[in-house]
């Protein structure tokens, strides 16, 4: 019974990584069709910092220069219980909003915004969109033209490129560049050309304003963006990525900075998971909807994880005994099978990698020291599954500051 189980799991998890696989072969060649609008939409342009002292500053020069007429947007820097320079900092650049929050009970990003929304809709301005960013973000400079070209095609929720600034700095924020170019090209980008839903992710995010006020934000778990995109999901509203506007975003140098951003994640997801998958799932069952039987299936990618690390390390354990005592799926498949298994999982990254244009080949060989990352989640994913209830928000302190300058001219 114990060996049956064990394959019955094992070949669940296969058909899951089948599916996944299947997908991302639509995001080997990417469908290119823009439709240019002329600038209409206005912005409420919103920074979510929190002691940001050491980046804020990089970012509101940024978005000043963007490529976009200027009285269309307006940029509110929540400043969320900051007790360092950051508001002071914001308030030296000319029209730019400094928003101070306090509130030591209710802490982190979902609340912050949710504070920000009620007092914009108290502004005697209205816009057409809100568009959402992290203090520690560069941002492509023609990325309101990005968003405007979707609003103005009718599209109410958007996802911009995310993308990091500092893949250079460590061998862990080369590990998250490659996930991060990987799963635009080979998660996001197939579910757009397949009229799929996009996921939202975090930062660099478009809403139409008419339905942020009509939805209300609600979304205040520790992965908020992936909370208000199944919300959206569940209400007909498929998210959409623009594959052209860009987010640089700066990600944690050493493993325990990223450990603990990570277990957030996953304890976030958790939580998600347990609220919604089975709403998605009978929905998407009952109205044929492809893009909610996705979501569904992603909302509980994070079971698969941890699922796929226990019955890993069983088999390893059962393997170091002179007579093991539990079966393999892959001892009962042909030796090919198992060969092009290791071979296309392997590929996929250097592939995504190739049709991104990385050039850097110290990039590349940051490959050999992936699989250590991707080891990485599972003791961060068992972790989350015993403390999914502790919902207290972390910071990640940022302190790599970069123009967008200097950025693209680390780039060519």
């Amino acid at each position: 019974m114990l060996d049956v189980l064990f394959l019955v799991a094992q070949a669940y998890l296969a058909v899951i990584g089948l599916y996944q696989f299947s997908l991302s072969l639509f995001g080997l060649v990417r469908k290119r069709k823009t439709v240019e609008h002329p600038p209409r939409k206005s912005f409420a342009v919103l920074v979510a910092a929190h002691n940001e002292e050491a980046v804020i500053g990089a970012l509101v020069e940024n978005l000043l220069k963007l490529n976009y007429p200027r009285e269309l947007y307006d940029i509110f820097v929540i400043c969320d219980n900051c007790t360092d320079r950051t508001a002071d900092i914001v308030r030296s650049y000319p029209g730019v909003c400094a928003m101070e929050r306090r509130d030591p009970y209710r802490r982190g990003k979902g609340y912050a915004i949710e504070w920000m929304l009620k007092q914009l809709w108290n502004m005697p301005r209205e816009y057409d969109a809100v568009v959402m960013f992290d203090a520690d973000n560069l941002v492509d400079p023609d990325f309101l033209r990005h968003m405007n070209n979707d609003l103005c095609e009718g599209h109410k929720v958007i996802q911009g490129y995310l993308d990091t600034k500092n893949p250079h700095d460590s061998w862990i924020t080369a590990a998250y560049g490659i996930t991060y170019w990987f799963c635009n090209r080979m998660w996001q980008l197939p579910r757009k050309q397949l009229g799929m839903a996009n996921f939202l992710g975090g930062t660099g995010m478009c809403f139409d304003a008419a339905l942020l006020k009509e939805m209300g934000w609600g979304a205040t778990s520790l992965v908020e963006d992936l909370e208000f995109s199944v919300r959206c999901i569940r209400r007909g509203i498929n998210p959409v990525l623009n594959y052209d506007a860009k987010v640089y975003d700066e990600k944690p140098l050493t493993l325990m900075a990223s450990a603990r951003q990570r277990l957030r994640w996953m304890q976030g997801h958790f939580t998600v998971a347990r609220r919604y998958f089975f709403s998605l799932l009978w929905s998407g069952l009952k109205e044929r909807s492809a893009a909610k039987l996705d979501t569904a299936i992603y909302t509980i990618t994070v079971y698969h994880v941890l699922l796929g690390a226990l019955l890993t390390c069983i088999l390893w354990i059962d393997q170091l005994r002179p007579e093991p005592a539990l079966d393999s799926l892959y001892a009962h498949l042909p030796w090919w099978v198992t060969s092009a298994v290791i071979f296309f999982s392997c590929v996929q990254f250097p592939v995504a990698m190739v049709l991104e244009g990385v050039r850097s080949w110290k990039m590349y060989a940051m490959l050999l020291l992936f699989p250590v990352f991707l080891l990485t989640w599972w003791p961060i994913t068992i972790y989350a599954f015993f403390t999914q209830n502790n919902r207290n928000w972390s910071h990640t302190r940022h302190t790599r500051v970069l123009r967008l300058e200097e950025l693209r001219g680390r780039q060519a």
